[in-house]
C-alpha cells in the first residue's frame, strides 16, 4: 500500500509512503479494542466521591423514642438513614478506577486501528511545517484545502509545536498529538487521521515491530 504525501495547499507531492501489507492483521480485534477504551475511560475518572455515612454525620445521638409500646419502629437517634439529612447506606467512597492492560494488547489494539483507518481511506500524510506565531486560521486554511471541514479529525506529529498547538485548541473538531501520546480512544473518536513526515516514519516501524 502506497500513500502519497500532500504540501499544506492540498496538492499531492513526489514523495511516497509504503506500507507493507503482508503485516496486516487478518483477524477482528474486537474484544481487545472493547478492553482498551474501557480502562481508558476508567483512567479519565478521579473517583473522588464521597457520601457521609451515619457515623460521620453531626447531630444528636438522643433516642428519639422509647424502644417499644409506641406501635412504630425502632429509629434510634436523628442521624438515621431513613430521614432526611440522615446518613447514606452504602454510599460512595473514594475509589480508583484504574485496571491493567498488558502492554502488548495495547500496542496491538492500536495497531489494528491505524490498519483499520489506512484500509478504509481515512489516513492523509502531510509534509512538515512550522508555525512562526499561533494562527489558528491557517488551520482551518489546512483543514478546507485537505477537505476536512466537517470531519472530526486528528493530527499526529512527531514533536512539540507550541504554536501548532496553540493554534488548533479552540477548534471543535480538530485534535493534535505527539506520537507518544497516541492513544486508542482518540483514534477511535476522530474519523480521519493526519500525519505528519514527522510522525509517519516511527509510526511505520512500530508497525512492523508489532
Amino acid at each position: 500500500m502506497e500513500l502519497k504525501v500532500l504540501d499544506i495547499k492540498g496538492n499531492y507531492t513526489e514523495k511516497k509512503i509504503k506500507f507493507n501489507d503482508k503485516i496486516f492483521f487478518k483477524k477482528s480485534y474486537r474484544h481487545p479494542l472493547y478492553l482498551e477504551i474501557k480502562r481508558y475511560l476508567l483512567a479519565q475518572r478521579q473517583g473522588t466521591h464521597k457520601s457521609k455515612e451515619r457515623g460521620e454525620l453531626s447531630g444528636s445521638t438522643k433516642k428519639l423514642h422509647r424502644q417499644k409500646g409506641t406501635g412504630g419502629s425502632r429509629k434510634g437517634n436523628i442521624k438515621n438513614p431513613i430521614f432526611r439529612g440522615g446518613g447514606r447506606v452504602f454510599g460512595p467512597k473514594p475509589r480508583k478506577y484504574l485496571t491493567k492492560l498488558n502492554k502488548r494488547t495495547k500496542n496491538i489494539v492500536r495497531k489494528f486501528l491505524i490498519e483499520q483507518k489506512l484500509v478504509h481511506n481515512k489516513v492523509l500524510i502531510i509534509e512538515d511545517f512550522q508555525l512562526e506565531t499561533p494562527k489558528t486560521k491557517f488551520i482551518l486554511k489546512l483543514l478546507k484545502s485537505l477537505q476536512l471541514t466537517n470531519h472530526k479529525s486528528l493530527m499526529i506529529i512527531g514533536e512539540i509545536n507550541k504554536n501548532l498547538y496553540l493554534s488548533s485548541r479552540n477548534l471543535k473538531n480538530f485534535k493534535l498529538l505527539i506520537v507518544n501520546e497516541l492513544d486508542c480512544f482518540s483514534l477511535i473518536n476522530f474519523a480521519y487521521i493526519i500525519f505528519s513526515e514527522n510522525s509517519i516514519n516511527r509510526i511505520s516501524k512500530f508497525l512492523d515491530s508489532i
